[in-house]
C-alpha cells in the first residue's frame, strides 16, 4: 500500500510521466495488433510529434506567464512563415541565408503585437492573438495569389526529412530545443522569475520583477519558435498552402497541458511538451490505422486535453481547499 501511495505520489510531482506513459502503453498496442508497427514506426511518428515540439514550446512559454494566456496566432505564423520561407529562399541554400532573418522576423513582430495588445492594451491573451491571427491570415491570402514556387533549399529539406544513424535530425533539433529551455527555466533568472510571474503577476511585481518584460519575452519566444518551425514544415511538405498551421492551433496547447505543464502558469515542462506531442501523434496514428474519420480524431484529442484540464483543475482546488 505505501509503495503504490509513494509511486502515485511521485507520478503527481513528475506530470510529464502520464504522456510517457501513454507513448508506451500506445505503442505495445500498436505493435501487438498490427505486425507493420515497430521501434522504425515509432520513430517516424516522433519525427512528425517534432514539428509539434517546436511550436508548443513556444506555447509553453506564452500558457507559463499565467493567466490563462495561450497564444491563438500561432498557425497563422506558421502558414505565413512557410509561404515566406518558399517565396524568399526560392529553393536555393543562398537565398534561404537571406531569407531566414525576414522569418525571423514574422515571429518576432507577431510576438511583440501580442505582447502590445496584452500588456499595453489589457486585452485577454486570447483575444488578442486570434486578432493578429487574423490580420496575419489576411497577408497570407495576398501572397497565396502569386505564389508559384514550390523549390525547396536542400539544406533546409536535410533538416526537415534527413536522418542521422537512422533518427530524425528534427527528432534532435527538437530534443535539443526541449534541453535548452529547460536550462533556460531551471538555471537563469529570467526562467525563475517566469515561473513566479506564472504564480502571482501581483507579488512578482512586488518583489521586483519586471512582469511586462518577462511576459513580452515568452510571447516572442512563442513567435519566433513558430516561424521557424514554418519553414522547417514548409521543407517537410515541400510547399506552403493555406491552413497549414491549422492543427497545430489545438494540439500546441494539447502537448503543452499533456506534457505536464498546469493551464493556469507558473510551471513548466518542456521536455514534457516534447513527450506530450509525440503522444498526441501517437493517438492520431493509432486512429488514423484504425481507420477513424478526422472528425473523430479531433474529437478523441479534444477529449483527451479535457481529461487533462479536468484532473490539473481538480488538483489545483483540492490544494487550495
Amino acid at each position: 500500500m505505501a509503495a503504490a501511495m509513494s509511486a502515485l505520489a511521485w507520478l503527481r510531482a513528475n506530470r510529464w510521466s502520464f504522456s510517457a506513459i501513454g507513448i508506451l502503453l500506445l505503442w505495445l498496442v500498436l505493435a501487438i495488433t498490427t505486425a507493420r508497427f515497430s521501434l522504425q514506426s515509432l520513430s517516424g511518428v516522433a519525427a512528425s510529434a517534432a514539428f509539434l515540439a517546436v511550436v508548443a514550446t513556444g506555447q509553453m512559454f506564452a500558457v507559463a506567464t499565467g493567466g490563462g494566456n495561450i497564444d491563438l496566432s500561432i498557425p497563422s505564423v506558421i502558414t505565413l512563415s512557410a509561404y515566406a520561407t518558399m517565396i524568399l529562399s526560392r529553393g536555393t541554400d543562398a537565398g534561404l541565408i537571406l531569407a531566414l532573418p525576414a522569418i525571423a522576423a514574422i515571429g518576432i513582430v507577431t510576438g511583440a503585437a501580442n505582447a502590445f495588445l496584452i500588456l499595453k492594451l489589457r486585452i485577454p491573451a486570447i483575444i488578442a492573438t486570434l486578432a493578429v491571427g487574423y490580420v496575419l491570415d489576411t497577408a497570407t491570402l495576398l501572397t497565396n495569389r502569386r505564389f508559384t514556387t514550390f523549390a525547396v533549399s536542400p539544406a533546409l529539406h536535410a533538416l526537415a526529412v534527413g536522418r542521422v544513424f537512422g533518427v530524425p535530425i528534427i527528432l534532435l533539433l527538437a530534443t535539443g530545443l526541449a534541453a535548452c529551455a529547460s536550462l533556460l527555466i531551471r538555471r537563469t533568472g529570467y526562467g525563475r522569475t517566469l515561473m513566479a510571474v506564472g504564480q502571482n503577476a501581483v507579488a512578482a511585481r512586488l518583489a521586483g520583477a519586471r512582469v511586462a518584460r518577462v511576459t513580452a519575452a515568452a510571447f516572442l519566444l512563442s513567435g519566433l519558435l513558430a516561424s521557424l518551425d514554418g519553414a522547417l514544415l514548409s521543407a517537410h511538405a515541400g510547399g506552403a498552402f493555406l491552413e497549414m498551421g491549422r492543427p497545430y492551433l489545438l494540439q500546441s496547447v494539447g502537448a503543452v497541458v499533456v506534457g505536464g505543464t498546469p493551464i493556469f502558469g507558473g510551471s513548466a515542462t518542456p521536455l514534457g511538451t516534447l513527450s506530450g506531442a509525440v503522444f498526441l501523434i501517437l493517438i492520431v496514428t493509432t486512429m488514423q490505422i484504425a481507420g477513424l474519420p478526422g472528425g473523430i480524431q479531433d474529437m478523441v484529442q479534444g477529449g483527451v486535453i479535457i481529461a487533462v484540464l479536468a484532473a490539473a483543475g481538480s488538483g489545483l482546488s483540492r490544494r487550495t481547499a
